[in-house]
């Protein structure tokens, strides 16, 4: 699969990705994330590939080792692609980082990135030798389907290791809107998530599911959005990343927000649309003023590997993280070794088959 060595600069939008995708190959897409926002998990823009928002350290430790690609898992270093900064991916991907070079001779440098599509691209030509991804995308990746970078073009090197937790599907306005409902989003400006991520295929899915087509599409990453819907620029935007996302509850800090639930024969005309998606609820209190459950759907957070990395790497990481989960403090209610296969869409990493106990 050929892959272009470039990245294009911040003034050109992800849109050219997509189409350079749909051509050549989603590894176009690989490590070129500089003009993405700081977005949700399934794939709504990173920080300009910086690795911990600080100035190019990975993820927090005083290194200045990011930005180079992975190496299949020959050496002790690894590079982790994470997602954007606003959401749950990049927090949890350091407390693997920590957890891995505290019970492993190995130093994983984390990355942030425009998450799931762009990591499948960054697996797909090696330069990750880990990433967190979701499930759904993952299975679009290995089977050439479902989105445009993917049609035609399947990653036969993807490798599955573990799912994580639910990747919450949240559709948030502010109240002053009126949209309450999916179906007052007909005729809206709604930001979809970064284009070509995660969150724009889900919000695409969902929205045509319902039968909304009539609206105005806006790309960003959320961190972007929050700045849109409080200015008045949207009036909603989809957001994929287990709860609370942090970018949510910042907006919801400093506006009066509202969740629009995906409920009733909504969320089963979604669920008939899309297998992947499940029956989630963001519990009351998650954020600011949001005082009652709100029901939604989910996909879920996975992470992946590519079938280069050695075997004793993916396992001895894969090991590393599923036998101190006590050590983490996100998502905690979720991850866990025996949910660990719990819809997982794709073929598995030999190494990680090997700890699981079960066939790759």
């Amino acid at each position: 699969m050929p892959y272009i060595g470039y990245c294009m600069s911040p003034k050109h939008t992800r849109r050219r990705f997509i189409e350079l995708a749909g051509l050549t190959g989603v590894t176009a897409l690989a490590g070129c994330g500089g003009d993405g926002g700081d977005g949700d998990d399934g794939g709504d823009g990173g920080d300009g590939g910086t690795d911990g928002g600080d100035g190019g350290t990975d993820g927090g430790d005083g290194g200045t080792d990011g930005g180079s690609g992975g190496d299949g898992g020959t050496s002790t270093r690894l590079t982790w692609h994470a997602g954007g900064t606003g959401g749950t991916y990049f927090p949890l991907s350091n407390e693997f980082k920590t957890i891995v070079e505290e019970n492993t001779d190995f130093s994983l440098n984390v990355q942030s990135t425009g998450a799931s599509v762009e990591n499948v691209g960054s697996l797909a030509d090696g330069s990750a030798d880990f990433a967190l991804i979701q499930n759904d995308i993952a299975f679009f990746a290995k089977n050439g389907t479902g989105i445009d970078a993917f049609q035609g073009n399947p990653i036969e090197n993807l490798r599955g290791v573990a799912t994580l937790y639910p990747e919450t599907i949240t559709v948030v306005t502010l109240q002053n809107t009126g949209i309450e409902t999916l179906s007052d989003l007909s005729g809206a400006t709604i930001n979809t998530g970064d284009l070509g991520s995660g969150t724009q295929v889900n919000a695409q899915q969902i929205l045509d599911a319902v039968g909304i087509t009539d609206f105005n599409e806006q790309n960003a990453g959320f961190a972007q959005a929050s700045e849109q819907l409080a200015n008045g620029d949207i009036d909603a935007a989809f957001v994929v990343g287990g709860w609370p996302v942090g970018a949510i509850e910042d907006l919801a800090n400093t506006n009066d927000v509202r969740i629009v639930p995906i409920q009733g024969d909504n969320r089963e005309a979604v669920k008939d649309a899309a297998s992947w998606f499940a029956d989630d609820t963001i519990p009351a209190g998650t954020y600011t003023g949001v005082d009652q459950a709100i029901e939604t759907v989910a996909v879920q957070a996975m992470i992946a590997t590519n079938a280069g990395v050695a075997d004793e790497t993916v396992e001895a990481v894969t090991a590393a993280i599923f036998d101190n989960v006590d050590q983490l403090s996100i998502k905690t209610d979720f991850i866990s070794k025996e949910s660990a296969q719990d819809g997982m869409s794709i073929e598995l990493h030999p190494g990680a088959a090997s700890y699981f106990g079960v066939d790759s």
